[in-house]
């Protein structure tokens, strides 16, 4: 079939060519110990410093706001936990909507088991918070912290997060924004109070998380103290990392205007198309308020395993949030929660540079490989 075309950016972007380049050099110049004062030392933290600081301005904070984690996941638990740690006088209660990604809900497990309550917003048909709902959760007196994701990872609808930062500001609680999904891509939304995010989600290199508090917001870390970032992160940093990560959203944030106009117009035609070529079939998300190279859609009466499985034969690589997988043996928490169809799921995410004939050599070859299955299973 010749090369795959790589359609799962959401769970990891290719390494864009900036980072590459940064990368490379800064393996050779910025392997020193950051927190010395010998020459080489010096340097590693002047480069570490740098992309502090680049990083910072493409998301819309201060370089004293920003640290960085091991990943995106160790963002988003050091940011829920440490900041309920930190609130823990003002209240133990965190709201979080029934959508984010399984790092917050894992968070919000740990503090209910370890005596805090949880409360959870629920979504409607497009993936969609009310923020009158939120607002309402949020009022709550003993509120320490609520979560909300700028875009769902599964199914790409945006979030109303400027109406619930206004709500969560009303009433004095620090709102955690994870923008995994759309830093990068698209602006940052105002009103966080604490902001988290992964640098393989936009090009850079995995291993690379973003942790930004707001001056202001109570953080006390939760693990045993470091002397390191902010005293927010414990371990050595990765500076060759750091650098190739801030040189990607660099790139990206400069690319973003033109690039997710083109790959919005592609999923617009996924979307427009898939229902025409392929019966019994559901687009899921909102269709106007999403993210540029998110597209999701459920296919009836066909396992979403077997799907996959069938596309990256025909050489396509793309993800699933469908029920039955060998890791997960239930249905996506996110479709459950919208109370869509879950069968037959397949989530299309386009990355930088792809191209409108891989996706019409898509829509050419999933018809047949629905039929097949289906066929296969005694449905067609």
């Amino acid at each position: 079939m010749g090369l795959v075309a790589y359609f799962d950016a959401a769970s990891t972007e290719p390494l864009h060519p900036q980072a590459r380049e940064a990368l490379l050099a800064a393996i050779d110049v910025g392997w020193a110990d950051p927190a010395r004062l010998y020459g080489q030392a010096r340097r590693a933290h002047l480069l570490l410093e740098q992309a502090r600081t680049e990083v910072a301005e493409a998301l819309g904070a201060r370089p004293d706001e920003v640290s960085f984690t091991s990943s995106g996941t160790q963002a988003v638990h050091l940011g829920v936990l440490g900041t309920l740690h930190g609130r823990r006088r003002a209240g133990r209660h965190l709201v979080t909507s029934a959508v984010e990604h399984s790092s917050v809900l894992h968070a919000a497990s740990l503090h209910e088991r370890g005596g805090g309550t949880v409360e959870i917003v629920g979504v409607d048909l497009r993936g969609r918070v009310d923020p009158a709902a939120f607002k309402a959760a949020v009022s709550r007196p003993d509120t320490g912290l609520a979560c909300l994701q700028t875009a769902n990872h599964e199914v790409g609808t945006l979030q109303p997060v400027d109406e619930v930062a206004a709500a969560c500001r009303e009433h004095g609680v620090p709102l955690l924004v994870d923008a995994a999904q759309t830093a990068g891509r698209l602006p940052t939304p105002q009103g966080w109070s604490v902001l988290t995010a992964s640098a393989h989600k936009w090009g850079g290199p995995a291993g690379v998380g973003v942790l930004a508090v707001r001056k202001g917001t109570r953080f006390r870390s939760f693990l045993p103290e470091d002397e390191r970032e902010r005293r927010r992160v414990p371990g050595f940093e990765n500076v060759p990392a750091i650098v190739a990560a801030a040189a990607a959203l660099r790139a990206m944030t400069a690319e973003a205007a033109r690039e997710g106009a083109r790959l919005s117009a592609l999923v617009d035609k996924i979307r427009r198309t898939v229902p025409e070529i392929v019966p019994d079939v559901e687009v899921i998300g909102d269709p106007v308020e999403r993210a540029p190279h998110i597209v999701t859609f459920s296919c009836l009466y066909v396992d979403g395993e077997v799907l996959l499985t069938e596309l990256d034969k025909a050489g396509f690589a793309v993800s699933s949030g469908s029920s039955c997988t060998a890791s997960t043996l239930r249905p996506s928490h996110v479709l459950e929660a919208m109370g869509v169809l879950t069968h037959g799921n397949v989530r299309v995410s386009l990355p930088r540079g792809a191209s409108a004939a891989e996706v019409d050599r898509f829509l050419a070859v999933l018809p047949d490989v629905v039929h097949r299955i289906r066929q296969d299973a005694g449905v067609a």
